[in-house]
């Protein structure tokens, strides 16, 4: 497979129109390929890095990225996906949210080859004639084609005008911008596409479309901040190990394929050995976790993330950074795990407890009545992960 193919097919859902992007990329102009994002949240997770590693690989290939700042649309929100409307937020909350994000989104992309645009640039001074001919762009009919547009119509759901011109906001950036080609996950080609038609009614050549898959996140739904099932970018080392070795064994291929650069036949004997049980799919995790916290963290970081796992999990040897909580009199155990934010209520504490989730010096906790004493310091553990070291002032 030549490095074009790979370029155009690995970890790739879907390229509009495929023929004309090759075309181009035979030429000898560099491409200006437009990525955008709606800080909406200040995180981002490795999800958002599927995309971004692809747009690394064009820059060495000697293309240009075009980053654009949604600091409108941020205030709207995208309603891709969505079955509600989502809380506007304010320009200073969207700005913050900016700076943050950017400081992620350059842990992947080279910012040397980027050109940072703010959507503010152009729509800081778009007055109503030009909302209302961005408006008339588009009929209902054609943003009714939106699925969750339309359920949300069907359904009798609130469906604003305000969303719904969304999707011709992001598509004027690309008649701002012109890029060559649209980069985004499978939930983003209906704004692409509104790009597409913005430039092609302007008399622009129109953008080609890049989408790359939406990965599942630790609980097998999407990865989203919504679903509470991300690993984030900037997640320590250790948590973000961690984390991938709780994903379920089907989803491993994938993540070898869209997070790593490991050759395509050896992605392949992995999905086989999964398939036919011919290897612990605990071996696959873990080199998956090393090669994830190296790419985010660094190669020293990730056996040391690893060796802290074994000696936790494995060798049920506590963590050497436990953190303390004093208490000045005997506590209740439910109290305590209230007060060392173990828990977050009455209620959550005892069904840990309950579960059979919380252990004192190493013992489970069966009922909630334990006091935990002045005397010697014992260790609190709830799951796999939360310690909290108690001690009598």
């Amino acid at each position: 497979m030549s490095s074009i193919d790979e370029l155009l097919t690995r970890g790739v859902a879907e390229v509009l129109i495929e023929a004309d992007l090759r075309r181009k990329l035979a030429g000898t102009r560099p491409l200006r390929l437009k990525q955008g994002f709606d800080p909406t949240k200040p995180d981002m997770h490795i999800g958002h890095a599927v995309g971004l590693r692809k747009l690394r690989k064009f820059q060495d290939l000697g293309h240009q990225v075009v980053l654009i700042v949604g600091d409108w649309t941020a205030q709207i929100g995208d309603p891709s996906g969505r079955d509600e409307t989502r809380p506007p937020l304010t320009a200073e909350i969207v700005r913050a949210n900016a700076e943050t994000y950017m400081q992620q989104f350059f842990k992947v992309v080279d910012r040397e080859c980027t050109e940072v645009r703010f959507q503010s640039e152009w729509f800081g001074t778009f007055d109503l004639s030009k909302a209302l001919k961005l408006a008339g762009s588009f009929t209902l009919a054609q943003m009714l084609q939106h699925e969750t547009f339309r359920k949300r119509y069907e359904e009798g759901g609130k469906l604003t005008i305000l969303e719904l011109m969304y999707p011709m906001l992001q598509g004027y950036d690309s008649v701002m911008v012109n890029p060559d080609v649209e980069f985004g996950g499978t939930d983003q080609k209906f704004n692409n596409l509104a790009g597409r038609e913005l430039m092609a009614q302007a008399g622009m050549v129109p953008q080609d479309i890049f989408l790359v898959p939406l990965i599942p996140g630790t609980d097998g739904r999407k990865m989203g901040k919504s679903f509470n099932n991300t690993i984030d970018i900037l997640m320590p080392p250790f948590e973000m190990y961690s984390k991938v070795l709780s994903m379920s064994d089907d989803v491993l291929p994938l993540y070898f394929e869209v997070l790593t650069d490991i050759d395509l036949t050896e992605v392949a004997a992995i999905r086989q050995a999964i398939a036919d049980g011919s290897a612990n799919p605990m071996d696959f995790k873990m080199r998956l976790a090393r090669e994830i916290v190296t790419q985010f963290h660094s190669a020293a970081e990730a056996p040391a993330a690893e060796a802290e796992w074994i000696k936790r999990f494995r060798e049920r040897e506590l963590p050497t950074d436990i953190p303390e909580h004093v208490i000045t009199a005997p506590t209740n155990i439910v109290d305590l795990m209230i007060a060392s934010s173990l828990a977050a209520s009455k209620s959550e504490a005892r069904r840990l407890i309950d579960g059979g989730g919380v252990r004192v010096a190493g013992e489970k906790v069966s009922g909630y009545d334990l006091l935990l004493n002045l005397g010697t310091p014992v260790v609190v553990q709830v799951g796999r992960r939360k310690f909290v070291r108690v001690r009598g002032a």
